[in-house]
């Protein structure tokens, strides 16, 4: 019996593995790996990275599909499992129903499947079973061409059960029948897709004089299969908060003919009553539970499609390139409790935190100047920066003037988005971090260091906090966060860590290291001093072989005694560079000069490869290192745009054209900074000149572009863009 579990387990597996192979476009070889891999206790970006001949080179991407319909259809072939034990234990498993819980290939398949043997609360139709009424519905169903149905169902009227007359009778049998259709798997399956196919979703205002952001609602139609994502989770929250009542239309006389073609044979004494039947089972039994799937299937795929949107634009700020060597002054404008400042150094050292009122009701502005005067001059500030929120506009004014004030001085300023600076700053990590600090202060800290390394500050925020997606409130907040922290991962991983400065918030998410070991890294740091070699950190408590293994490659020591050791190269291929040192007839100590360069662009991957006796995905890897040890990629990208002074909405008139940082990208269009309190917006339409499908396909979160205006809402404080050029 075991020995036949165990094949079973093993056949299942090897059908995974084809399904998704077959799904992805893959090999079932590359899908075998990752899978050993993965069961190793191998993380994504060390796979993706150091293993890169054993799976044909996956991307993150491709490695993250793999786990993720492995895991659902893990999930189902134990779905599969329970049902069929569950139908079991009735007695009433048939070979061929088995057979086909087995083929299913979807969840909704299994339990279409299982429904008719689902364990159910009271219902109409087992209270007429109880009272012996199954007989004359096997009757009915059975559509005698001749007999009479009132006398037929005379034989079951019983006062003791209940059944006290023969349309009491009747409408009891018609009940079971009715249940029998509504749990039909193929009657089921027809009326899915013809919803699906012909519905259309309604929605309309619960009190349709009240104003609210969801007006466009009031009286909408779409049909089902063309809404997109945004709209379905726009009129859920509507629905959610009573503003709106939603429903699916859809032709039920087509739905109810097709059921009583597929169970009427022809004439007979039952054929009206079937046909009544046909109706209550749609109306009352089918339709109500479709729409709550297909409602759900909409919304499953809109959260899919969400956190997707979000993800992308996350991982596009969380890679935006650190603002270095520069002193900052970071400003959390608020009017009442006044501007709270915080200077930083090169490093994010905090060296003062200061309160000013510059802005109403206090308007204490030449006291403010004093104050932002001296800190500038004493600290050698060389740019300012002001968080978006309350106050934001007034205090960027006075910043402004401040700046003119000091002509001998460079001196730039910007605004940055600061979502989440205010979860962090309540945080139990800040308050470790800064425990003589307020709220406001730590706020201030983040908003200074989240321009000088936004990977570094930002993994301190829960990801969802950061603000850089559309409707992240509404979907699942389990998926959103398993998505997020995959996000946040990859791209600590593909920059790196420098071991020896990196916060516990950073160190974290490399692969491999869990919060507990970040925490012992930083305390054997912080007692023994310095980390001068790799090899060191194997010395930290609970960080095994394993561990080892998996996070090194992604941990820098920039000032060590061995210069691979501020490279991504791992440790395990060290050996390799040494015999491609001695190819080359160089030492270690040639990293990062111009001849080692020059010989490493001559270099013939392949043929080296075979002489190191090593993969060629992993030797590029290597000369990509070599080439330029130290690199951060963030580097590779535009800095922000700086500011020296300030723009009104007043001042855009359509047709100017400015330069803007893109700020988040959502289905519809992307909302750009162009130097105003509110950032404008780019319409899907006016993203390119040539059809875009969906934004990303044009742009991301943190890009520098050229807009145009089209209009503006002095109003409602809402610009529209162009980035297509006018002419």
């Amino acid at each position: 019996m075991t020995e036949a579990l165990e094949a079973a387990g093993r056949e299942a597996a090897e059908r995974m593995i084809r399904q998704i192979a077959g799904e992805l476009g893959l090999s079932p070889n590359q899908v075998r790996t990752v899978a050993s891999l993965l069961d190793e206790g191998n993380t994504i970006p060390f796979i993706a990275r150091y293993r890169k001949e054993v799976t044909g080179e996956l991307d993150e991407n491709q490695l993250r599909a793999i786990e993720e319909r492995r895991a659902y259809l893990k999930g189902l072939e134990d779905r599969k499992a329970e049902v069929i034990r569950l139908i079991g234990e009735q007695e009433k498993l048939t070979p061929e129903l088995e057979a086909a819980i087995r083929k299913a290939v979807k969840l909704q398949e299994v339990e279409d499947l299982y429904r008719p043997y689902r364990q159910k609360r009271k219902t109409r139709a087992s209270v007429a079973k109880e009272r012996g009424l199954e007989p004359l519905a096997q009757w009915l169903l059975a559509q005698p061409r001749q007999g009479d149905l009132q006398a037929e169902a005379a034989k079951y009227v019983d006062a003791e059960k209940s059944v006290n007359s023969a349309d009491e009778a009747v409408q009891g049998a018609m009940d079971i029948i009715a249940e029998t259709l509504a749990d039909d798997p193929d009657i089921r399956r027809w009326v899915r897709k013809f919803t699906w196919d012909q519905g259309v979703l309604h929605s309309k205002a619960k009190a349709p004089e009240a104003e609210s952001v969801y007006e466009m609602y009031y009286q909408y139609n779409e049909p089902v299969k063309r809404l997109p994502p945004h709209r379905v989770l726009a009129i859920n929250r509507g629905e959610r908060e009573e503003v709106l009542g939603v429903s699916i239309d859809v032709p039920s006389d087509r739905i109810t003919a097709e059921i009583q073609r597929r169970i009427i044979r022809g004439p007979s004494v039952a054929s009206r009553t079937l046909a009544a039947v046909t109706e209550d089972a749609y109306k009352r039994l089918i339709a109500p539970s479709i729409e709550r799937e297909l409602r759900g299937e909409l919304t499953e795929k809109a959260e899919e499609h969400a956190i997707g949107i979000f993800s992308e634009n996350l991982r596009n700020l969380l890679l935006q390139p650190p603002v270095k060597g520069r002193v900052v002054l970071g400003v959390d404008p608020a009017f009442r409790t006044g501007c709270k400042l915080a200077v930083v150094d090169e490093t994010g050292k905090l060296l003062e935190v200061a309160v000013t009122y510059p802005t109403p009701p206090h308007n204490k502005k030449a006291e403010a100047e004093t104050t932002f005067r001296r800190i500038i001059a004493q600290y050698g500030v060389q740019l300012i920066v002001i968080g978006n929120g309350t106050a934001s506009r007034e205090t960027e004014q006075f910043v402004v003037g401040v700046i003119k004030s000091l002509p001998e001085r460079e001196l730039q300023y910007l605004i940055v988005n600061e979502a989440g600076a205010s979860v962090y700053s309540a945080s139990k990590l800040a308050q470790e971090e800064f425990p003589n600090l307020d709220v406001s202060e730590r706020s201030a800290v983040s908003i200074a260091r989240r321009l000088q390394d936004p990977l570094a500050e930002l993994v301190k925020i829960e990801p969802k906090a950061i603000g850089v997606g559309q409707y992240q409130h509404d979907v699942t907040q389990k998926a959103l966060d398993e998505s997020l922290s995959g996000v946040v991962e990859s791209a600590v991983n593909h920059v790196g860590v420098d071991v020896n400065t990196a916060s516990p918030s950073l160190l974290s998410y490399v692969s491999g290291i869990n919060v507990t070991l970040a925490r012992n890294i930083v305390k054997s740091r912080e007692e023994i001093g310095k980390f001068s070699d790799r090899k060191q950190l194997q010395k930290v408590p609970r960080l095994g072989a394993k561990t080892f293994e998996q996070c090194v490659g992604f941990l820098r020591i920039t000032d060590g005694g061995n210069p691979l050791d501020r490279t991504p190269i791992h440790p395990e291929s060290y050996e390799v560079v040494d015999r491609l040192f001695r190819e080359l007839g160089l030492e270690r100590s040639a990293i990062g000069s111009e001849p080692l360069r020059d010989k490493l662009r001559e270099l013939k991957a392949e043929e080296t490869a075979a002489k190191l006796e090593v993969g060629v995905p992993t030797l590029r890897d290597i000369v990509d290192s070599l080439m330029r040890p130290g690199r951060d990629p963030r580097d590779e990208l535009p800095p922000p745009i700086f500011h020296t002074d300030v723009l009104d909405i007043e001042d855009l008139k359509p047709g100017l054209e400015l330069q803007g940082t893109v700020r988040n990208v959502v289905d519809f269009g992307a909302f750009v900074d162009i130097g105003i309190k509110n950032d404008g917006l780019v319409h899907i339409s006016q993203l390119s000149d040539r059809f875009v499908k969906h934004p990303t396909e044009a742009v991301a979160v943190g890009d520098t572009v050229t807009v145009w205006v089209l209009s503006t809402d002095l109003k409602k404080g809402r610009v529209s863009l162009t980035m297509r050029q006018p002419g």
